[in-house]
């Protein structure tokens, strides 16, 4: 993961919101011989005891559902918006381009569920995605037994519990300010991922340039 200090989010809440509001997150794992495994999946986030669990089902009978029963460990990656930022919109041009982006990494052992647990979870999964609507068709009570009865045992409920967690919220942290709000302005311009990248960024704006301090960019990586 990229490791500087000032591309770090600091606050927990930012941090769980943000894997809240990008809950696709890519799972990935590996065999005991080291052959790879990854697939892409939606996954909840839950806190018990001041500890943090995420919590997903996967299709059994794959390579990727043996690979975690035979190997535990686990990595969910959670990416949010990203879009290229141009040298040329810096103050001083003549160094590289970057990309700007905001992704969380979370590491722990997997647990796989037993089938009353999975019931549980498949209820509160369908719940939340449904937007708490329980008169959906597709709320989990409101399925056919006939569907279920051949869905359920075709997917494996999982557990995490998050024994890592890193983050990188890159951000143009390391730009003066009128780099840094020529930036804002330039991706604002062009939409769409651009444009929430320039949204996250105006909220930092404030910490990063408080009106009596001075900015001394020389402490900073280019």
């Amino acid at each position: 993961m990229y490791n500087f200090a000032y591309f770090k989010e600091k606050d927990k809440q930012t941090i769980a919101d943000f894997i809240g509001e990008n809950p696709f997150a890519f799972l990935t794992g590996s065999f005991l011989s080291g052959k790879q495994v990854a697939t892409q999946l939606p996954v909840l986030l839950e806190e018990r005891n001041g500890e943090l669990f995420l919590q997903g089902h996967l299709m059994r009978n794959t390579d990727h559902h043996k690979a975690l029963v035979e190997n535990p460990n686990a990595l969910l990656v959670f990416t949010g918006p990203s879009c290229y930022v141009s040298a040329s919109w810096y103050s001083n041009p003549h160094i590289g381009s970057t990309w700007n982006y905001m992704s969380v990494h979370v590491g722990g052992p997997i647990h796989f569920m037993t089938n009353d647990e999975l019931v549980v979870f498949m209820r509160k999964l369908t719940l939340q995605f449904e937007k708490g609507n329980t008169q959906s068709d597709t709320f989990f009570d409101n399925l056919p037994d006939n569907f279920l009865s051949k869905m359920m045992p075709a997917i494996a409920g999982f557990e995490i519990k998050v024994e890592q967690l890193e983050n990188v919220f890159k951000l143009s942290q390391n730009r003066d300010e009128t780099s840094y709000l020529n930036i804002i302005s330039k991706l604002e311009e062009q939409g769409g991922d651009s444009a929430s990248i320039a949204n996250e960024m105006k909220k930092r704006q404030a910490a990063l340039f408080p009106d009596d301090a001075e900015w001394d960019d020389s402490k900073f990586d280019s």
